[in-house]
């Protein structure tokens, strides 16, 4: 049964390439080529001129702030590291004096009998 089935497919398979289907070519549409452009460089004027002097001195201005605001900002993480260090001498502090404390606690209780 299996060479049957095999055989029928191998005819079938024949028949159909022998009246394949006919391929059907579709035209393929060319692109029209794109339109030239043309720049035209546009004549420097004073107005122009002015106004690129004008950005050079504003990004100038900004660039001097910036410098400053880098300066503050150092500053600020100097003073927060200097009150960090306050922060942490104050806790430790307040850790000895706490034991002290205790420490009177414990003295001032009387003895067991």
């Amino acid at each position: 049964m299996n060479k049957s089935l095999v055989l029928a497919a191998v005819v079938a398979t024949m028949a159909l390439v022998a009246c394949g289907e006919k391929k059907v070519e579709v035209p393929v549409a060319v692109p029209a080529p794109a339109p030239a452009v043309v720049v035209v460089p546009a004549p420097a004027s004073d107005a122009a001129a002015t106004a690129a002097s004008g950005a050079a001195a504003m990004a100038n201005g900004a660039a001097s702030a910036a410098t400053g605001a880098m300066a503050a900002a150092k500053d600020a993480a100097g003073a927060a590291k200097d009150a960090a260090g306050a922060a942490k001498d104050a806790a430790g502090a307040a850790g000895d004096a706490a034991t002290k404390a205790v420490d009177a606690a414990k003295s001032a209780m009387p003895a067991k009998p």
